[in-house]
């Protein structure tokens, strides 16, 4: 029954946080556009599937996914798993974890796999869904990684988001044109439905589990990390792929003139 309860409070919740989505929509369509819907009802159901699945995520999130990444974070630092680390190096199976969480996590990110299937659609092929997908999600967990070694040498965040962005700011400067909205895009579909919770959950599972560290402070950041890491990551994955073609171009004309 509670369960139930729950499921219908949230579901509640999910139809008032919609409804100034579905006005202005609407409104644009039938007073801005003056135009008809097609498709009207078959666009009502979706939006009805939209709203329970929204709802049943939510519902899944609080009861699974936040307190499993707080578990997780808080077995792999207690003292009957790691002992008395003294050294930043010994809390390896967190960095690990880290990075495999977020690979995994983004890898299955809804919001990255419509935008790799679209940039495939509009590039007519030359961007591989599989190849951004696996860039953004590489950039992602080495950006979690990084950001859990943060938390546990209790570094400022600001001098390793400076840096980060620095590099972005160089990388621009060289990757190819045709990638660098992309890139900056892919580090924004991963702060989404799936990512968040959990790389959340493992910031504030961590940073309460380290002595001296602030859930507040130390705890929050995370996300910083993997909206940042991917974008260096997808210009990189395009650089290395303009590279490769240059090197085979000039092969090929090596051949020829041979």
């Amino acid at each position: 029954m509670a369960w139930l309860i729950e499921i219908a409070t949230t579901l509640l919740s999910t139809m008032v946080d919609v409804v100034p989505i579905v006005a202005v929509l609407f409104g644009f369509q039938y007073w801005v556009l003056r135009q008809p819907l097609a498709q009207l009802k078959e666009k009502l159901f979706g939006l009805g599937c939209v709203i329970l699945g929204l709802a049943l995520f939510l519902v899944g999130l609080e009861r699974s996914l936040f307190p499993l990444g707080e578990v997780m974070a808080s077995q792999l630092t207690a003292p009957a798993f790691l002992g008395q680390p003294e050294f930043w190096w010994q809390y390896y199976w967190v960095y690990l974890f880290a990075f495999a969480i977020g690979f995994a996590t983004t890898v299955a990110e809804p919001s990255l796999i419509a935008v790799a299937m679209k940039a495939e659609e509009i590039s007519g092929g030359s961007i591989k869904p599989w190849g951004l997908r696996f860039a953004v999600a590489l950039g992602v967990a080495s950006g979690i990684s990084l950001g859990c070694y943060r938390i546990v040498v209790g570094d400022p965040i600001h001098w390793y988001i400076l840096a980060g962005y620095l590099v972005v700011v160089i990388q621009t400067r060289f990757a190819p044109d045709t990638i660098i909205p992309l890139a900056y895009d892919s580090g924004g579909v991963t702060t989404s439905t799936v990512t968040v919770p959990l790389v959340a959950a493992l910031g504030l599972g961590l940073a309460t589990s380290i002595p001296g560290r602030s859930a507040l402070i130390d705890g929050f950041g995370l996300i910083a990390f993997a909206s940042l890491f991917p974008i260096m990551t997808v210009m990189g994955y395009a650089q290395l792929i303009q590279w490769r073609q240059r090197r085979q171009s000039v092969r090929g004309e090596g051949c020829a003139s041979s």
